[in-house]
This record gives C-alpha cells, sequence and structure tokens, in this order.
C-alpha cells in the first residue's frame, strides 16, 4: 500500500494564558499514489494528507489543533464554578 515510511517529529506553538507553551506530537507520514497520508499515534482519529508531506504535515497539525480545542472544551464542561482552575506546565 504504501511506497514507504518515514518518522518526523513536528512541532506547532499555541499561545496559553498569555504565555508561549509548546506543544511536540509524532507524525508518521506514509506515500500511498501521488498523495502523502499523515497521522499521529499520540492523538487519535488526527490525521491529514496532501499532495507534499509538508501539505499533510500541515493539514495534521490543524487536525491536532481542533481537536485538542475540542477536547479542552468537552474537559471544561460540568465543572462546578467554585471549583479553582489552574494550569500546568510540563516542560
Amino acid at each position: 500500500m504504501c511506497a514507504f515510511s518515514e518518522r518526523i517529529l513536528w512541532c506547532f506553538e499555541e499561545s496559553y494564558t498569555g504565555t508561549d507553551m509548546r506543544n511536540e506530537f509524532t507524525a508518521i507520514i506514509e506515500k500511498d499514489g501521488k498523495w502523502y497520508i499523515a497521522y499521529c499515534p499520540e492523538i487519535p482519529g488526527a490525521n491529514g494528507q496532501g499532495r507534499t508531506k509538508d501539505e499533510a504535515r500541515t493539514n495534521l497539525a490543524d487536525a491536532i489543533s481542533l481537536i485538542l480545542e475540542d477536547r479542552r472544551e468537552e474537559g471544561l464542561r460540568g465543572v462546578p464554578e467554585a471549583a479553582t482552575r489552574e494550569t500546568v506546565t510540563i516542560e
């Protein structure tokens, strides 16, 4: 099915509460015919495709961002108003 596969580390930055937080995820990119298919094993459901590796990687980064945003919103639903909300930074 795939002519080759390679492991690429893709990084993107997101701003969170006024400070820069860097998130790094693994992008697995495989060539399938004329297309490149990318997925992230750390984020189930995150995938992208494109005619070039860069396009597939960019589409994957967009998918990761949307999934994490949705999970953050979903996770905060139902949190009591009196609960304390703090930021945890992992280096």
